[in-house]
């Protein structure tokens, strides 16, 4: 376990070290207080799309589940008949220039992870730039769309949003409550009393205050051959080893308990780099990862190399308000 993961651990279990970095707490939560004062000041160059903006964020380092979501919201608002779009930073990326335009042959060391695994699954329209608002107005001269999505930048306060999602591990929570580098908060907890919609990754039910939204195993796709297979495929108690480079492995490795397979965890960092001898591993089976760390290793996958395709199921309660989101902020489309 590496530094950083032993600070992850301290801000969801607690540390009495975590005192010592307080002041640089402080320091960080009044830049991030200052910059949304000034956002909503309207100070600065803010960029505002000619069609609506639906961010889909965290406040709390790590990950939520956000791909799926954005997966989902890209197919349910196609099946309204909504053209969608989506922007995003491309953490990872190194574009021959910004911004780039991500298409599904482009390796993940080009496009990142996660906006080619968005892009390989639903074809969708995406633009990467650290600078979303200038991804945006790329893709809109490229692309007639009738909303964007962005995926993450609830703190890019340089584009306009006229919605705000954020998600949360219903499992971890928010951790101790602080800050960045005392605590897993990206912005002060109040921030939350100021955005649409809050949904609560793995939970049973509607929360108070928000959404459930759980992630559906639905089948073993062959890194190689593209083979899907149902679940069944690997039967109960079967061994196998467990890659996951996301921002909370635990949930994957529980997945897998939970189907009753029995994982040997590999947990590597949030956007890990792989390689073949990287993935040697002892005894000799079946290697099973997640969708976001298939898209890096399908060049030197084996035969028995397989990732687990998940889909977001969110609430009831939250379909029907979304949709009411929809027919407010695009009363005349289609």
């Amino acid at each position: 376990m590496d530094w950083s993961d032993r600070l992850v651990d301290a801000w969801y279990a607690g540390h009495p070290a975590l005192g010592l970095l307080r002041p640089l707490e402080t320091l960080y939560r009044r830049v991030a207080q200052r910059r949304r004062a000034r956002f909503l000041a309207g100070e600065g160059e803010i960029y505002r799309a000619p069609v609506p903006v639906l961010v889909v964020g965290n406040i709390t380092v790590g990950g939520t589940g956000k791909t799926p979501l954005i997966l989902w919201l890209i197919e349910h608002c196609r099946k309204r008949g909504l053209r969608v779009g989506v922007v995003s930073r491309g953490y990872g990326s190194v574009p021959p220039r910004f911004p780039w335009r991500v298409r599904p042959q482009q390796s993940a060391s080009v496009a990142g992870d996660e906006p080619l695994l968005i892009v390989q699954r639903s074809g969708v329209a995406l633009m990467i730039d650290p600078d979303r608002g200038r991804a945006v107005r790329a893709l809109l001269e490229q692309e007639d769309l009738d909303l964007i999505l962005s995926d993450d930048g609830l703190q890019h306060y340089r584009l306009a949003r006229d919605l705000e999602l954020v998600l949360i591990d219903a499992a971890r929570g928010l951790g101790n409550r602080r800050c960045l580098p005392a605590g897993p908060l990206r912005e002060p907890v109040e921030r939350l009393g100021s955005v649409d919609a809050l949904l609560f990754n793995g939970a049973e039910g509607d929360p108070a205050g928000g959404y459930g939204f759980c992630l559906r195993p639905r089948t073993l796709v062959n890194l190689r051959s593209g083979e899907r297979r149902g679940l069944e495929f690997f039967p109960p108690q079967q061994r196998l080893h467990a890659v996951a480079g996301i921002g909370n492995p635990q949930r994957f490795f529980a997945t897998l308990e939970a189907l009753h397979w029995r994982p040997i965890p590999h947990a590597f960092a949030d956007h890990a780099q792989y390689s073949a001898e990287l993935l040697e591993f002892s005894p000799r089976l079946p290697v099973l990862m997640t969708e976001k760390d298939a898209v890096k290793c399908r060049a030197f996958a084996a035969d028995d190399w397989w990732y687990l395709a998940v889909d977001a199921e969110p609430s009831t309660a939250f379909v029907t308000w979304f949709d009411a989101q929809l027919a407010r902020l695009l009363p005349l489309a289609p």
